[in-house]
């Protein structure tokens, strides 16, 4: 027999034996230990094509609640519907995940977000251009047009695409961390989306009589989408080329010594795949459960973790129209404000957070105290959102008077200086009048004559307007609502509150994802984090933005109209109304997270006396799973790869 080589000797071998005999590079075995990089890589960019995707999909909320006329609610149940695709294989893939063929999974997964993503895109192109409503006014020269204010005009005239060009235009046609930057792209992607036409290409961009700003302006969603999509097929790609399992650090030298050239007696077989059991799957899953929801704190942390998840998605998921409405922000640029200001933040907060805890050593109490205060302190500071008030945008007969009108009565959306202008109520082209109040149309303010064409259209001698201290024929209106200037100085105030806000959470994020880590022994680490996310999830991504939504639609105080009839997105919301509500629905869940926070503290410093029992048996635990790991992990190397132990034990 010979001689075992040493790995000093091994730098002399340019060949050696492969488990199936034959003889194979030592630069292929170091290539085979160079895919766990490769895994690593891909897994990191996996990670990333995820929170790129979920956040554009985020920032495109409003987008898709224009395009396609419906309400927040809807729009709700449309961001929820993600969260039903992970709830299917969620708990399973957690707990199973160790016996499966993890890197196909996580390609398979890749592929399935990708073609959700793609799918998506088909309603723009099967619905047609977008027609956002307005009203015509008949040209009777090159550049003067008849009354808005007409009974021929609202009568015989109706709706016209105005995605449709002029005549004379017709022509034209670090894994975690990886995570982390994907949603701050993401957002950035939807600004760009956002500030673009939906049917970009197909129409005449100098037509169209919006802007940004308006709320019926319609971003590129569809775009955006097909580079999600595409992003996330690539991402699947180097899963397939990758093995069933992985060396470890340390392991590359055993790695090199177990393909050392053996006799010819001694036939070396590779590893086989573990097979997965499900009978025995299904008979440990519910002791694992059990044991997990028989854990006090893990149980109050599972419930703390709920109230969060719902009060971060109902925040993310209308934060934009929140800033529009309330601030008299484009989408696109609240969108673009997120992604380069807040979400750097957070990400600095959490990195911050782990990054204490390493230098500090900080013993799970102490964590738990830290992550506690954080929470409290930023819920305080929370509740200064409420001081940044801004006024109703004022709207003749929808939330001021008309002149010579004392007090607004209901729906009084008619008065004597329109009464013979033929207007119909549920026309949404908002024009804004030299008096600062905005009118529905230009017919509701009187106007009875405009010039010019697309937006620098204005309307002359509004009636409606002239009540206003302007002079007869002096008065005029141009199209878009009022600009609300107190409302733009607020939002710099409120931009860099709610960057405190994000900082100080995230700052206890780390702190508080550990706690988890920290009280459940380790063989049920894998399942407890399979839990927490499952339990956020179906408890909080999925209901959240349903019942933010359908609360946000009680504060509108002007619907649209879909071309087919009925209601469609809303067009102006009562913005003291909807401050109240989505600001209290945060400060109302984040109260509970508090109390939570504090119960939480309490059980911890009970259970996790530096000297007491709990600590000894855990302790304890930790050393006996440790063993079973290292025990483990020797045979978790790559196909074909065989300790040095083992091979001669073989050819004894």
């Amino acid at each position: 027999m010979d001689r075992p080589i040493t790995t000093g000797q091994l730098k002399d071998k340019s060949l050696f034996q492969d488990s199936d005999g034959t003889t194979v590079p030592a630069k292929n075995i170091c290539h085979s230990c160079s895919k766990l990089k490769i895994f690593l890589g891909a897994l990191a960019f996996s990670f990333f094509a995820k929170g790129f995707s979920g956040s554009y999909m985020k920032s495109m909320s409003s987008q898709i609640e224009r395009r396609f006329e419906i309400s927040s609610s809807i729009v709700g149940i449309i961001d929820g519907s993600f969260e039903i695709g992970n709830l299917m294989v969620m708990v399973l893939v957690s707990y199973l995940g160790p016996r499966v063929h993890r890197p196909k999974v996580i390609a398979v997964g890749c592929l399935i977000m990708s073609l959700g993503a793609f799918l998506s895109v088909m309603p723009q192109f099967l619905m047609g251009r977008y027609n956002y409503e307005r009203i015509t006014v008949t040209v009777d020269n090159i550049s003067t047009s008849v009354s808005a204010c007409s009974p021929a005009a609202s009568e015989a005239h109706p709706f016209t695409d105005a995605t449709e060009t002029p005549r004379a235009m017709k022509t034209l046609g670090l894994v975690r961390s990886s995570g982390m930057f994907g949603p701050t792209l993401g957002f950035l992607l939807g600004s760009f989306c956002a500030s673009v036409w939906v049917d970009i290409g197909l129409v005449d961009i100098d037509a169209i009589s919006i802007n940004p700003k308006d709320t019926r302006w319609v971003g590129a969603w569809w775009l955006g989408l097909l580079i999600c999509g595409a992003v996330n097929f690539i991402a699947s790609l180097p899963f397939w080329f990758l093995p069933y399992s992985l060396p470890k650090e340390g392991e590359n030298e055993n790695l090199k010594i177990s393909h050392l050239p053996v006799q010819d007696d001694c036939k070396v077989d590779p590893p086989a795949q573990p097979q997965l059991m499900f009978s025995e799957a299904v008979k440990d899953f519910f002791p694992a459960l059990k044991k997990l929801f028989g854990n006090p704190v893990f149980l109050v942390y599972i419930f703390l973790t709920i109230l969060q998840y719902n009060s971060l998605v109902g925040l993310i998921t209308y934060e934009t129209k929140f800033m529009e409405q309330q601030f008299n922000v484009s989408v696109a640029r609240a969108i673009f404000l997120i992604g380069v200001i807040l979400l750097p933040i957070t990400i600095l907060g959490m990195f911050l957070g782990g990054f204490l805890i390493k230098k500090f050593k900080l013993h799970i109490t102490e964590m738990t105290k830290f992550a506690c205060i954080t929470f409290i302190v930023a819920y305080f500071l929370n509740l200064l959102y409420f001081t940044c008030s801004c006024e109703v945008l004022q709207v003749a007969g929808l939330t001021a008077p008309y002149s010579g009108l004392k007090h607004l009565s209901k729906n009084s959306f008619m008065a004597s200086c329109n009464a013979d202008c033929s207007c119909k109520l549920d026309q949404w082209d908002p024009v804004c009048g030299d008096n600062g109040i905005t009118y529905m149309t230009a017919c509701f303010a009187g106007c009875k004559s405009s010039t010019g064409t697309g937006k620098n259209m204005v309307f002359r001698n509004c009636s409606c307007v002239e009540g206003q201290g302007h002079g007869l024929g002096n008065s005029s209106a141009v199209l878009g609502q009022c600009q609300r200037e107190s409302c733009t100085k607020a939002f710099p105030y409120f931009l860099a509150l709610q960057t405190t806000c994000a900082f100080i959470l995230a700052l206890g994020g780390t702190p508080t994802y550990m706690i988890m880590f920290r009280s459940v022994s380790p063989d049920l680490k894998s399942f407890a984090v399979g839990i927490e996310t499952l339990g956020g999830r179906v408890l909080g991504g999925l209901p959240a933005p349903i019942y933010f939504g359908a609360l946000i639609d009680e504060t509108c105080l002007k619907w649209g109209t879909k071309n087919c009839g009925g209601s469609g997105s809303c067009r102006v919301y009562d913005t003291k109304a909807f401050r109240n509500v989505y600001l209290g629905l945060i400060a109302g869940l984040r109260a509970g997270c508090c109390l939570l926070y504090i119960v939480l503290s309490v059980l911890i410093m009970k259970r996790f006396k530096p000297d007491g029992k709990e600590m000894t048996d855990i302790q304890n635990t930790k050393r006996s799973a440790i063993k079973e790991l290292a025990t483990a992990n020797k045979n978790e190397i790559l196909p074909g790869a065989r300790t040095s132990e083992e091979s001669e034990e073989t050819c004894m």
